[in-house]
């Protein structure tokens, strides 16, 4: 068979593209292409490279594929900035890009949901939301103006609270505190006072070393302890009020998306999806024996936020999505169908999860 080669130039947006996808003919299919960009730098677990990372879901791809689906990789800063993947996908210079869609609250607050929510469900309750609940299909419909399609790709569970370089011992403490925290939980901080800043993962021990921020939260134990965070501050905070199941995005254009042909684009939804799943069971084998460590071996104080902190925290949460969702009614779609799935889930977590924690395997 004769070799042919083809580019196709997409306009997404309104913004002129680069080529977007690049496909050739390969034993009578096509091959495809694609680059992906990442919020996260370079040897990062779970963000980059190990089990049910951006990696190791192209690595599956490949082979599912018999190569005819081949994405080129880029960590933060070698291709784009940490934090631009979004528009580089929207317009046309790549075609995809693995960060959490909590980045671009900014441009659709509806985005914020599909990541996580605070004071929301946790890991189990989350993805049944998105697989069984409408999560998924109400996530591309926010997508769909911008010429985008997104799927999970990832979750961490619950994340911890953060670093503090004094420990918090009363609401009070929040008021001028700088802090590391980005998504909707920095705008709650912020309504408590407390001066809420984003950077990406590469940035926070040098700010947190050198004073110029007071705080930082970034994922849990063994991701916190692999930035050397502990070593820079020695409060560690536990109450995760604020990511209880942090989920990553696999964000895609939506003309390379429809590019692919149907097969292709099942491998992706099965290896995003078999990639949720591998990726919280790592990060529950490692974080525990990680806070251990933390504990005994680097001087690390574990504790909870006092009562009232939490509590100021719930109401700041609960304003700002209430604000939020009466300001856009795709915001209000997304809310109303969160909350109502969070309401019949929490009932059934009350007599099956909750009941084992509280009372059954504490004996």
């Amino acid at each position: 068979m004769k070799r042919r080669r083809f580019l196709k130039s997409a306009a997404i947006g309104g913004v002129a593209a680069a080529p977007l996808t690049a496909a050739t003919i390969a034993h009578g299919r096509d091959t495809f292409n694609f680059r992906m960009t990442n919020a996260y730098g370079p040897g990062a677990p779970f963000y980059t490279v190990g089990p049910g990372s951006p990696t190791d879901i192209i690595e599956k791809l490949q082979v599912m594929s018999g190569g005819r689906l081949n994405i080129q990789h880029y960590a933060a800063g070698e291709l784009i900035p940490a934090f631009e993947g979004f528009d580089a996908v929207q317009s046309g210079i790549i075609e995809m890009n693995a960060a959490n869609s909590y980045f671009w609250s900014g441009s659709t607050f509806a985005a914020q949901y599909f990541t996580t929510v605070p004071f929301g469900m946790s890991f189990l309750g989350h993805m049944a939301w998105l697989y069984h609940g409408g999560g998924i299909e109400l996530w591309h419909e926010v997508y769909e103006p911008l010429g985008l399609v997104a799927f999970p790709m990832n979750c961490t569970g619950v994340q911890l609270a953060g670093w503090f370089r004094e420990p918090i011992t009363e609401l009070s403490q929040l008021e001028g505190l700088r802090m590391r925290i980005p998504g909707l939980a920095g705008r709650v901080y912020s309504a408590v006072g407390v001066d809420a800043r984003v950077l990406p993962a590469g940035e926070i021990f040098p700010a947190l070393e050198r004073g110029v921020i007071d705080a930082a939260e970034f994922v849990g134990p063994y991701q916190d302890r692999r930035l050397g965070l502990h070593n820079a501050a020695k409060y560690y905070h536990t109450s995760g009020w604020h990511e209880p199941a942090t989920t990553g995005e696999l964000l895609i254009s939506r003309a390379a998306w429809e590019s692919l042909p149907a097969d292709l684009q099942m491998m992706i939804r099965v290896a995003t999806q078999a990639a949720c799943l591998d990726s919280i069971a790592w990060s529950e084998a490692v974080n525990g024996p990680a806070l251990d460590d933390l504990v005994e071996n680097h001087d690390v104080t574990v504790a909870e936020f006092p009562t009232d902190v939490v509590e100021a925290l719930r109401e700041a949460t609960m304003d700002t999505l209430e604000t939020e969702a009466s300001r856009d009614p795709m915001v209000r779609k997304v809310h109303d169908s969160y909350m109502a799935f969070k309401a019949k889930h929490d009932q059934w977590g009350d007599v099956s999860e909750g009941l084992w924690h509280t009372s059954l395997v504490k004996g």
